[in-house]
């Protein structure tokens, strides 16, 4: 985006010399912020971008302040913070008529919480918006029922918690418990005495192997292949019927199809079965010419 460089906080001990530096950089008022996000959108003024950035960088240290229980530096969440600011003044429309505080916020936030669960060598499962509400909530909603300190959670506040964040009941035990164990290293040694045994020698590859893998996927295209020659052996409507049948995730029923062509459910169900009969002699024909297993 902008070549103007930022202030540099390159570690804790500069921290408030950064905070310090930051608080120089004057706000702006939204008549300046509109004039120079046209600037920057419709010019590419990197010398706008800079303004934009810098006058909002006490909001990223606010906002990365707020993520300090989860035992990562504050340098490095202000620096990812920092990075989603500069993805907000990217995409920012001044046209939209907003202020881009307020749009930027959502940029900071999501960068910080990814940094977060990338960072978490316990928590290498934040993939779905459910997991990341229940990772970015939990220590909330234990605060507020004052069950920081109390291990493993009583029945009555897993409830509560799952209801309140819309998850299963499982889920709030299982990382309740992630977030209160300690980190172990997989190459710390499994005895004093046996030089060269690690954890990490006891685990196991349960995916399957690569060959498996690639057998499988040979299959599913040789198969998807005899289906799609198999399914040109029939006229329109016994695809139609066919595909709604079985090869849909949700069927369409009978009736629904009987209405669609005018004709009797038995009759939908006679032309079902009469396709599926084709469409099989048609693929195992297709596959004994290309000597398939089928």
């Amino acid at each position: 985006m902008a070549t103007t460089t930022l202030p540099v906080i390159s570690s804790e001990s500069n921290l408030a010399r950064y905070l310090q530096d930051i608080r120089k950089f004057p706000l702006l008022t939204p008549e300046e912020e509109f004039m120079l996000g046209k600037s920057w959108k419709e010019h590419g003024d990197t010398q706008a971008a800079h303004r934009l950035v810098t006058s909002h960088l006490r909001l990223v240290a606010k906002i990365a302040m707020g993520y300090r229980g989860y035992g990562l530096p504050l340098t490095d969440l202000i620096s990812e913070g920092n990075v989603g600011m500069m993805q907000a003044v990217k995409r920012f429309d001044p046209d939209k008529g907003f202020r881009l505080a307020t749009y930027a916020m959502w940029w900071i936030r999501a960068s910080i919480q990814e940094y977060i669960l990338h960072s978490w060598s316990l928590v290498k499962m934040g993939t779905t918006a459910a997991q990341k509400k229940l990772f970015f909530n939990l220590r909330r909603l234990k605060g507020q029922m004052k069950a920081i300190e109390e291990g493993d959670l009583s029945p009555e506040a897993v409830t509560k918690i799952a209801t309140t964040l819309d998850v299963p009941e499982a889920d709030v035990v299982s990382m309740n418990r992630r977030l209160a164990g300690p980190d172990s290293s997989l190459n710390a040694p499994l005895r004093a005495d046996i030089e060269g045994a690690e954890w990490q020698d006891w685990l196991v590859d349960e995916t399957q192997s690569q060959e498996a893998s690639l057998g499988e996927r040979q299959e599913l295209n040789q198969r998807q292949s005899l289906l799609a020659e198999g399914m040109k052996s029939l006229n329109e409507r016994e695809r139609r019927i066919l595909h709604a049948r079985r090869l849909q995730d949700e069927p369409m029923t009978l009736e629904d199809l009987s209405k669609e062509y005018n004709i009797s459910r038995e009759r939908v169900r006679q032309i079902e079965v009469r396709a599926f009969e084709k469409l099989q002699k048609a693929m195992k024909k297709e596959a004994e010419v290309k000597k398939l297993t089928f």
